[in-house]
């Protein structure tokens, strides 16, 4: 066992954002703690042949000596991606009940957008005995404005983050009533409805950002030069009033 432990006899279940992709922007408590428990929790698409969170951090494993739980989860909320996670969350307990600890990563930061939100809730809801510890990660909204040297906010200034499934009507909305707006995982159908940009007075102040901190980044300022193989799952659009 690790340092974990607890009085109640579970092992510590913690949290880890493994940051953007860039494997240099895992925090060093994360590296830590990686190198340390016996149990690596690792989210996988059903769609994907691996895991991007896994990815990132292997190179820091030993898997001679560590167990690699693989949870394969669905990309949307379709029917029973809710038991998806109930059941990962029981199988994460039953380990943490001999006293091991174990780690669930993800990608960027556990509390922005995360798969390990899912398992926190049924965790705490169902083994409220766990210990938990989250470390936080450098999640993609700030990778992308380091590369692309887009200052988010700046004193007094509001900043809002959106999914890509936000509808047309609320982000007319958002980018009303906030300085900066950011949307998670552009698609095709968000970047044509921000046609309505140029009306808006937007027009030139956008930036999109695809796989930020990678070898295979892309940083766009004319969305009109977006072809639809440029779009990703790892992407994001930066919205702002003021380029200043």
């Amino acid at each position: 066992m690790t340092e974990g432990g607890s009085k109640t006899g579970y092992g510590r279940l913690y949290g880890i954002g493994v940051g953007p992709g860039d494997p240099e922007l895992l925090t060093l408590k994360a590296h830590r703690i990686l190198q340390q428990v016996p149990l690596v929790c690792v989210p996988q698409a059903i769609t994907s042949r691996d895991s991007f969170a896994l990815g990132i951090v292997q190179k820091f494993l030993n898997l001679d000596a560590q167990e690699v739980m693989r949870i394969r989860f669905p990309t949307n909320n379709e029917k029973g991606a809710g038991e998806v996670w109930r059941r990962a969350a029981c199988e994460i307990a039953e380990r943490l009940e001999g006293g091991q600890d174990a780690a669930f990563i993800t990608e960027g930061d556990p509390m922005l957008y995360s798969t390990f939100s899912y398992v926190l809730k049924s965790i705490r809801a169902d083994y409220p005995g766990v210990p938990v510890e989250i470390v936080p990660g450098v999640s993609s909204v700030m990778a992308a404005a380091a590369s692309a040297k887009a200052p988010l906010v700046t004193h007094g200034q509001s900043l809002a983050v959106l999914p890509a499934a936000y509808g047309t009507n609320g982000l007319r909305e958002a980018i009303a009533n906030h300085d900066t707006v950011v949307l998670m995982k552009v698609n095709r159908a968000m970047v044509q409805a921000l046609a309505e940009l140029e009306e808006l007075g937007l027009a030139g102040k956008s930036v999109y950002v695809k796989r930020a901190s990678m070898d295979s980044e892309q940083i766009v300022h004319d969305l009109e030069r977006l072809a639809e193989e440029d779009l990703d799952y790892f992407s994001l659009l930066i919205v702002r009033k003021c380029l200043q």
